[in-house]
């Protein structure tokens, strides 16, 4: 033992061990920081450990043969002892690294996806006027018609915003059905000249980008509404759709008031206070034509809700003529499902009334069971009534609609924030930037979402890049505190307060709570409640609240807004998606 010690002592056994393990537990923890920061397999790290503890004998091995001064010559036994245990790492590697990195698929099983034959996308029509002026028309005949399409019980219709998102994109037809996930593109083209429209339109087939079925119409627009009809028709007749009944018609106003509605949509929809004024006169024109017009006092509710909730319109003044607009486009047609999900809106945002926004929806879904517009409000219902699995169930059906859809990806991150699935959450957050980088909203549920992953760093960066004004004050208020740089905290509420002290007096509330200022929280909530924010309606499940649950005053404030867990629990709200 005492000779064996010797030997050890004198070739620096001991002395090598230490300075390599030393050294591999770096490697090791340097490996485990990149794979978890850019995404590296986790099975490197496991392979890196592996091989390294083989390593260790070859260290021993080397520093054995070479630790006496002046032996200088590795011998070929040597060599063949670093060989072999090289190899046995690489081995071990291999294997390790396999069960943890993705694998390729073999050649000829590659998993494919089956497409439904009935599936289609409507794609924009292309505008040929002679001026180039009358893209709303061609736009809004195409999405008229992938509305009449998507009524059809027997047809699997992409919805508008993932159809449209290819406008001006170079693509050709099977690459954008791939996408899509249909098996069948309606395209056309519209040309519009006074009273006179020309409309073409072809139904193509995606797997091979051959015409299935072609026409052209060069009518009055007297005619368009039957053009419509018969275009509907002759997919349903290619398709071969076995139909229950007579096919669903579009619904028919005066030309003139018709061509207004489709121009007040699609300018509705740019988001801007101007584009609501404009949008909201043209709408009021087309009901002076044709006052019994029920989709143009669906889209007059619709500008007033919009301009309500970007603080351009005051809440009770907004909400009040959304709901008059509603209830008179139901009176015309009381099974228009637009309409029904707009009331649900205003009892759910304005009214406090869960119950009554419940019965909206439900009746929505029946009539629009399949509308990716009517499936995301349902959803926000589920979400304020603590329903996590029904907002999930008709999320994800949303985002299997209409999969290109920002605002349908986003949605369904917030409700993965609210649930605690953080990761999900980011994934879904990320998906809607790639689709539109300039999402609201997005960057401050990513923010809200490393918060909680314990990444104030990271959750501050998100949070400065948000569009938003007021979700980037309330995102830096709370990141801010959560680094412990109080003023800067400070100074983003301050101004919050300053600026969007009625339209955010919920959000005020929660950044305090959050900071742990439990009395002003709740003077803020009051106010909330004296203003009539929109934003009590999601109380119940934001999460930045959490400081001030155990708080004996939390309780009687949601019994008295009817927000308790025993109240949203007695209303009734049955989700029901289509097969």
């Amino acid at each position: 033992m005492a000779s064996l010690i010797q030997r050890l002592t004198q070739r620096k056994i001991v002395q090598w061990a230490i300075a390599y393990v030393a050294g591999a537990w770096l490697l090791v923890e340097v490996l485990s920081f990149i794979a978890e920061n850019f995404g590296w397999p986790a099975g490197i790290v496991r392979g890196a450990a592996v091989f390294l503890g083989i390593g260790f004998f070859v260290a021993l091995v080397l520093a054995w043969y070479h630790g006496e001064k002046g032996q200088q010559r590795v011998t070929r036994l040597e060599l063949s002892i670093i060989a072999g245990l090289l190899l046995s790492a690489s081995v071990a590697v291999a294997y390790v690294s396999r069960g943890s990195a993705p694998q390729e698929p073999e050649t000829g099983a590659q998993p494919t996806l089956t497409i439904d034959p009935r599936a289609i996308a409507v794609l924009p029509f292309a505008d040929m006027s002679a001026e180039g002026d009358q893209e709303y028309f061609s736009d809004g005949i195409a999405e008229e018609l992938l509305s009449l399409l998507g009524k059809i019980p027997g047809l699997l219709v992409a919805a508008r915003t993932s159809s449209f998102s290819f406008k001006g994109q170079n693509l050709e037809i099977p690459e954008i059905a791939e996408r899509l996930h249909v098996a069948h593109v309606l395209e056309g083209s519209v040309r519009k000249a006074g009273n006179e429209v020309r409309i073409t339109a072809q139904l193509i087939r995606a797997a091979d980008g051959f015409h299935v079925w072609a026409d052209t119409w060069d009518r009055s627009l007297d005619d368009i509404f039957a053009i419509q009809d018969e275009i509907a028709a002759d997919v349903v007749a290619q398709l071969k759709v076995t139909l229950l009944g007579g096919a669903p018609k579009v619904e028919q106003t005066d030309p003139e008031a018709y061509a207004l509605f489709l121009q007040a949509r699609q300018l509705g929809r740019q988001f801007t206070a101007e584009g609501f004024e404009q949008s909201i006169a043209l709408y009021e024109r087309a009901l002076e034509i044709d006052s019994d017009y029920a989709a143009a006092w669906a889209g007059l509710s619709n500008n007033y809700g919009n301009q309500t909730s970007f603080g351009l319109r005051p809440i009770d003044e907004g909400y009040r003529l959304a709901r008059e607009a509603a209830n008179r486009a139901l009176a015309i047609d009381s099974e228009y499902a637009p309409a029904h999900a707009l009331l649900g809106r205003v009892a759910m945002s304005h009214e406090g009334d869960l119950a009554a926004a419940a019965r909206h929806y439900e009746r929505a879904l029946r009539l629009a069971s399949t509308d990716a517009d009517v499936l995301r409000s349902a959803a926000s219902l589920a979400k304020n009534l603590g329903r996590l699995d029904d907002a999930f169930a008709l999320q994800e059906y949303a985002v299997a609609r209409d999969p290109l859809n920002p605002n349908a990806n986003a949605g369904l991150g917030f409700t993965y924030l609210d649930s605690g699935r953080l990761d999900d959450a980011i994934a879904s957050f990320r998906t809607a930037l790639s689709l539109s980088p300039g999402s609201i909203a997005v960057q401050s549920g990513i923010g809200l979402a490393l918060l909680r992953k314990g990444k104030p760093e990271a959750a501050l960066a998100a949070m400065q890049q948000e569009s938003y004004e007021p979700l980037r004050l309330i995102g830096l208020a709370v990141a801010y505190h959560a680094l412990g740089q109080a003023a800067e905290s400070d100074a983003a509420l301050a101004e919050l307060i300053e600026k969007y002290e009625q339209e955010a007096a919920v959000n005020i509330a929660y950044v305090l709570a959050f900071r742990g200022e439990a009395d002003r929280a709740f003077e803020w909530l009051d106010k909330a409640m004296e203003y009539e924010d929109p934003g009590l309606a999601l109380i119940a499940v934001e999460t930045l609240f959490a400081n001030i649950h155990d708080d004996p005053r939390w309780l009687p404030f949601l019994e008295s807004i009817g927000k308790s867990p025993e109240q949203l629990a007695a209303i009734e709200f049955n989700v029901t998606l289509p097969k």
